[in-house]
């Protein structure tokens, strides 16, 4: 991991330069750190020698000259020279294109004729200036240019194709990709390590969400992709993965009756069991949440029909009853069984309203059936130990009621609250107002 993740490895070969550095080293690392800050000349690759330990930083790769095999060596090629497409505007581009988009050459960086340079290697020594070559020294919105060969004609733009970059479809699930870094560009902590960051998301447990190395994943249904970072003081972030520019892929799956958890279900239903109207998904009222369409576009939220957005036992809403924020729906099986009614079934008994929907005081008698945070997160029962570990159990406080993962206050504290079944949050205060009820405590 780390600085070596910016270069592409071979085993066994070495490449013929003139213009290299020889350094004594004791890893790849170390000669990787070598290369990045060589100031002869720019450095675009290194090779290491197993046995003498010897590092070697070179101005050349496979690209620009010959390679022939060597038992003992190992070569690292910085990936940016080897790439002759362009990323975005292609401030990065260190290709090796010297014609413009009209077939005309390229003049030298260096050179003063026909033109006079604006841009330099003196005055922009990181722009990659060297040659004739096409680069980006101004961040031009229309990607990488150069100054012409032609008196007539100042500088054009190069035909440099677009590369062909790693993209994530809908909230990036099934993202599959070698991303490792954040979007503000922390280097991604692996995932079955527990340093600097333990957390719950071991590959082991997780066998079908791909965990693999330090790449950026999400596997808890986030809003995109995302990892531990190994700054001690980050604890998480984002990875900067965009969308794909293609539509996502119809599942075939839809489904308008209830199969598995109806995770696919795409039917109308927009009623819960017990005969509440379900709140439109896109709006705050009476409930606020975080399941934006926008913001998941492939869990079908539209209207208010009942969905199964985050894998619960069946298909869902929040309800228009401001005493209820969500419950089941009555979903009929595709195999043609009914459900249980909902006076019968245990489920609706657990999400149906209860007389105490506030708290008074700090909250410590208080015993309604809350299980969610301030942020919408939903609440780890007090009897688990995943994915936090905690001392809060029934058995140390026998009256606390510290049943299933309703909201409570065992330890005295502000108000009500929980551990979450988010590895990242150990816990928040619950989604709770006080009693309006005008009793001083």
């Amino acid at each position: 991991g780390g600085i070596l993740d910016d270069y592409l490895r071979t085993d066994g070969v070495w490449i013929l330069t003139r213009n290299k550095q020889s350094y004594t080293t004791n890893s790849e690392r170390q000669c990787a750190e070598k290369c990045e800050d060589e100031r002869s000349f720019n450095c675009r690759a290194f090779l290491f020698t197993r046995v003498k330990q010897q590092c070697l930083t070179l101005a050349e790769n496979s690209k620009t000259t010959l390679m022939f095999n060597s038992t003992d060596a190992v070569l690292y090629e910085k990936k940016i020279y080897l790439l002759q497409c362009k990323r975005g505007n292609g401030k990065d581009y260190r290709g090796t294109e010297a014609k413009t988009q009209r077939g005309v050459p390229c003049q030298k960086w260096t050179d003063k004729v026909p033109h006079k340079p604006n841009f330099t290697p003196e005055k922009y020594p990181r722009a990659g200036l060297e040659e004739n070559y096409c680069r980006n020294p101004d961040m031009d919105e229309n990607g990488p240019w150069c100054y012409t060969t032609d008196p007539t004609i100042r500088f054009d733009y190069c035909n440099i194709p677009e590369c062909e970059m790693e993209c994530m479809q809908c909230n990036g699930e099934d993202y599959h990709g070698k991303v490792s870094r954040t979007e503000s560009g922390f280097q991604c902590q692996r995932w079955d390590v527990q340093e600097p960051h333990m957390h719950g998301f071991l590959p082991e447990n997780f066998p079908e969400k791909d965990l693999k190395m330090n790449f950026c994943r999400n596997p808890d249904g986030d809003l995109r992709p995302w990892c531990f970072t190994t700054s001690p003081t980050k604890r998480w972030e984002y990875c900067d993965i965009p969308r794909c520019t293609s539509r996502p892929p119809v599942s075939e799956s839809s489904s308008q009756c209830l199969s598995g958890n109806g995770e696919d279900y795409r039917g109308r239903i927009a009623v819960t069991e017990s005969g509440s109207t379900c709140q439109h998904w896109n709006t705050q009222f009476p409930h606020r949440h975080g399941w934006i369409p926008d913001s998941y576009p492939c869990k079908g939220l539209e209207e208010n029909y009942c969905r199964n957005p985050d894998g619960e036992k069946r298909p869902w809403c929040y309800t228009i009853n401001r005493a209820v924020r969500w419950e089941y729906c009555a979903v009929a099986h595709c195999d043609g069984t009914e459900q249980q009614s909902a006076g019968m079934s245990t489920d609706v008994l657990e999400q149906s309203p209860v007389s105490e929907e506030c708290y008074r005081g700090k909250g410590l008698s208080y015993r309604g059936t809350a299980s969610f945070t301030v942020s919408g997160k939903k609440c780890q029962a007090w009897n688990s130990m995943f994915p936090h570990r905690h001392e809060k159990t029934s058995d140390k406080f026998p009256n606390a009621d510290l049943r299933e993962n309703y909201c409570r206050n065992p330890d005295a504290d502000e108000r009500p609250w929980c551990f979450t079944t988010d590895p990242r949050v150990l816990w928040e205060y619950c989604s709770l107002k006080r009693c309006d009820d005008q009793i001083q405590e």
